[in-house]
Formats: C-alpha cells, structure tokens, sequence
C-alpha cells in the first residue's frame, strides 16, 4: 500500500539576507534583490554559478542596488553568459541591458509566449509583467548541458507557471534551481492563457523524476525534502480540484463565487491571484470533461457534468 503524501507546509520564515552574496554549494551562490512585493515574496533569488568564471541566472529587476549586489557576488571572475528561467520581469528585467553591459550572451528558453491562444474577448491578465519582446541568443531545450566554470547544468522545460519555464540543475550534486515552478513559501501562480495548470501538474512530474533532491527556488528559501514536497503540492492541486468541482455542484457558477467558497478568509489584494488560479483550475478540469464552461459577452458560467 502506497504512502501518504506529506502534508504540504509552507516555509515563511526565509531570511534572505538581501544583497548579500549567500552560499549554496560549492559553485552556487545566491543574491536575492530587493523587489520584495506579495507576488515576490522576499524578493528575486538570482544565482551566480560557477568558480573560476560563471554564468548569471536571473538577474532579476532593473535595480542599480542590485546590479552592485551581482558584481560583487561575481568577484571580478569572467561572466559567460545570463541564463533566464523564464522571462517575468521581476526575473528578466534587467537581462538585456546587463548582457550588453557585460558583452555576454543571454540564453533561456525562447521567447515569451501564451500557453494557449487567446479566446475571443480575453485577456491576459499578467501581460503586463511579461517580457514580450526579449530575444535569446541562445534557445535552451530539455536536456541541453551546460558547462559554466566548472559546473555542469543540466536543462528540464518545466513548462506551467509559462510556457518558456526552465529548471536547471547541477549535475552530480543535490541542488535543482526550480525558478517559479516549486517554492517553499507558497505555491506557485498559475495563470492562464499565460500558464497551464496540466503543463504544470506534468512538470511536477518530470521534476519528481529527476535525480535533484534539494530544491532552490527564485523566490524564498530552499526545500531541502524536494520530492516529497513536490509530491504534497501535487496532491494539494488536486485536492483544490476538488474543492472547485465541490464548489461548482453546490451552486458556484461563477469564478467570482468559486473563490469565495474555497477561499473565505482570502485578503482583497491576493483576491485577483486567487482568481487566476480559479481559472487555471477550472481549464483543467473542463479539458478532463469534469466541468463544463460556457463562455459569452456576459461572462462565464461554470457548470458540473
């Protein structure tokens, strides 16, 4: 008989020691910026990989404090290249003008793009925080490798929170750098067309089945249980799954009022984040023939099947 699947816990008591350059491992270094906001958590995580020279993955916001912050975890050594786990401003903001600053080239996972294409009347409720017009040097595909000062990254699309969602991991060692994908302080927004909670619930997955046990966010402190913690957010999505379709049977037919029947004590201003999730939830279990949805001018009504 299979094993429970652990509680899931959020950690919210990260010190991130803001602008200072913290050690992970050997080769890993973490500089958290000073973006902290109720979707960033404590701010950005950006990482300085490699030893005798290194790579700079998510720079994160265009902050003259945080740039000094970054060429001070550098230490002089020669910079590679900037890596993105996805392109959200408060991670690639400063990507570009930094890449030229530094003449480096700058490599993540293509350019931003929709999950899916826009229906007919909908928006994208986080257009604006994403970095439409960036361009990679260098595209980055699953499974690439990547030698940088003596660390070799291995790259898993992790597809989800976006579409160009990357992982990285360093071979031969614990750590799993999870961008977005899996935090520890809370679980990860999903918001579509932007995001896909199916890609998201596969990428959990693919992480679940690589050899990374020691997860290292870019919001938040690290998940040194990575697995059974990956496994208890995937057991909590689908448990809100539930709660939703629970929702939904006992007269909810609206976003609006799902929200308020699965999260009560929910603050107005994280209100629109649970929202989004709403929707997210509620497109995956229309495309698994759970729910129906129908959608005009005047809205959408959400009916059990």
């Amino acid at each position: 008989m299979a094993s429970p699947a652990p509680a899931l816990v959020f950690d919210t008591s990260f010190d991130p020691q803001t602008g200072e350059a913290v050690p992970i491992v050997p080769g890993l270094v973490r500089v958290t910026a000073p973006n902290r906001s109720v979707y960033t958590f404590s701010g950005t995580n950006s990482f300085v990989v490699g030893h005798d020279s290194v790579a700079v993955i998510d720079p994160g916001p265009d902050d003259a404090r945080h740039e000094a912050a970054l060429a001070r975890a550098v230490q002089g050594r020669r910079i590679e290249a900037i890596i993105l786990s996805h392109t959200h401003r408060d991670h690639s903001a400063s990507a570009r003008r930094l890449a030229d600053l530094w003449s480096v080239p700058l490599w993540f996972g293509g350019q931003h793009r929709l999950s899916r294409p826009l229906r007919r009347f909908e928006g994208n409720p986080i257009k604006g925080s994403c970095d439409w017009d960036l361009v990679p040097d260098r595209v980055l595909g699953d499974t690439d490798l990547l030698e940088v000062g003596g660390v070799m990254l291995s790259v898993a699309t992790t597809p989800g929170h976006c579409a160009n969602h990357l992982a990285f991991g360093l071979r031969g060692t614990p750590p799993l750098l999870t961008g977005d994908h899996i935090m520890g302080w809370n679980s990860t927004l999903v918001s579509v067309p932007d995001g896909s909670m199916a890609d998201y619930l596969a990428s959990l997955d693919k992480v679940l089945a690589l050899e990374f046990t020691h997860y290292v966010p870019a919001h938040g402190g690290p998940i040194t249980d990575g697995p059974p913690y990956a496994k208890a957010l995937r057991t909590h999505r689908q448990a809100r799954n539930g709660q939703i379709l629970e929702a939904v049977r006992g007269g909810a037919r609206t976003v609006g009022a799902v929200v308020s029947a699965v999260y009560p004590d929910i603050s107005l201003p994280l209100r629109g984040a649970a929202a989004m999730v709403v929707k997210a939830h509620v497109e995956y279990l229309e495309d698994t023939g759970t729910m129906e949805v129908r959608r005009g001018v005047l809205g959408t009504r959400l009916l059990a099947v």
